[in-house]
């Protein structure tokens, strides 16, 4: 009985900036768990690789350029993705960006906008155009990509602007899933702590970040990409079926200090 409700069979799943990281992770989730998982990104090549990668798995996927800032292009891939399949099930907003280092009193507008459109704007565009599809058919999951970042304030690296992104699409996912629950499509968030991904590596060369980054987090390591999958696929199966608007840290315990 239980272990059914995080079976995907038959349903239709789209992730965004799915082509490596905490997406490509995410993707193999849901696409283990039975789902048909449409990878999104905006990097052609990446993308191509990654499809590739996960055919040779079994995996059932198809990949679409997606330039989420883009809202023309965000309602061409759903249009496209409902011509083949008639629904999606399940949305996965993943792809987001960071730019850090720059302290508040000297960071750009184009810094500043940069951020904000990916990881906020691209979330809502996603948010609006499969979410209308979602109500149209009667329900559905949306699992936000957030971050722990929305609940602190990161050091040493000064980055207002990711951290005012993730706090907003943690109370964007609060306000979709109070406008859309009773009609059946629910949205959550995972709130990830620092991750081993590629975008990361650096921090190891960084003595002074590394203190910061790890000996901050109670089970004193970095996160890994297929941790915050678990959590994905949790969200967006019926294993969460009384979960919307909530938030999920998984974080190895940052916030805990």
């Amino acid at each position: 009985m239980y272990l059914d409700k995080f079976k995907l069979d038959g349903k239709i799943a789209v992730v965004t900036g799915a082509a490596r990281g905490i997406g490509l992770a995410a993707t193999e989730a849901l696409a283990e768990a039975g789902a048909l998982v449409v990878l999104t990104d905006m990097n052609p090549d990446l993308l191509r690789s990654a499809v590739e990668g996960l055919e040779a798995k079994g995996y059932r996927v198809e990949g679409e350029v997606l330039d989420v800032t883009d809202v023309k292009g965000v309602e061409a891939v759903r249009d496209a993705v409902l011509s083949r399949h008639g629904r999606v099930d399940i949305l996965v907003n993943n792809a987001g960006i960071a730019i850090s280092n720059h302290p508040a009193e000297t960071m750009t507008d184009e810094v500043w906008n940069k951020v904000i459109d990916v990881n906020l704007n691209g979330v809502f565009w996603c948010c609006r155009a499969f979410g209308k599809s979602m109500l149209e058919n009667g329900g559905g999951s949306i699992v936000n990509v957030g971050s722990m970042s929305g609940f602190i304030v990161n050091r040493p690296q000064e980055q207002a602007n990711y951290n005012a992104s993730k706090a907003a699409v943690h109370h964007l996912t609060r306000s979709l899933a109070a406008e859309w629950g009773a009609r059946g499509v629910r949205v959550n968030s995972v709130a990830p702590t620092y991750i081993d991904t590629e975008m990361n590596k650096y921090v190891y060369d960084d003595p002074e970040m590394y203190r910061h980054w790890v000996g901050g987090t109670p089970m004193n390591r970095l996160g890994r990409t297929d941790e915050v999958a678990s959590v994905i696929l949790f969200l967006a199966s019926e294993a969460s079926s009384l979960m919307t608007g909530s938030i999920v840290l998984a974080d190895g315990g940052y916030v805990c200090w």
